[in-house]
């Protein structure tokens, strides 16, 4: 569900939680805060931006085409 403390600091390559904060919203990461400080990041997040899970793609709706009418006459 969470990454551990080990792997954040692997994706981010950083020690101190606010830079690893900053690496993974430059990343396209979204984090979040504990009341210690240090950084919680869902795997499913991590794993959808850099495509490790199954992600469901978005499906745009379909606009459709303009329907011409000849007129006789």
């Amino acid at each position: 569900m969470l990454l551990t403390a080990q792997e954040v600091r692997e994706l981010t390559g950083m020690q101190r939680p606010s830079a690893q904060a900053r690496a993974l919203q430059s990343m396209g990461i979204e984090c979040r805060r504990r009341p210690d400080g240090s950084v919680v990041v869902l795997r499913a997040v991590v794993e959808a931006i850099l495509g490790g899970g199954m992600v469901q793609p978005k499906v745009e709706a379909e606009i459709p085409e303009p329907r011409l009418r000849l007129r006789n006459g």
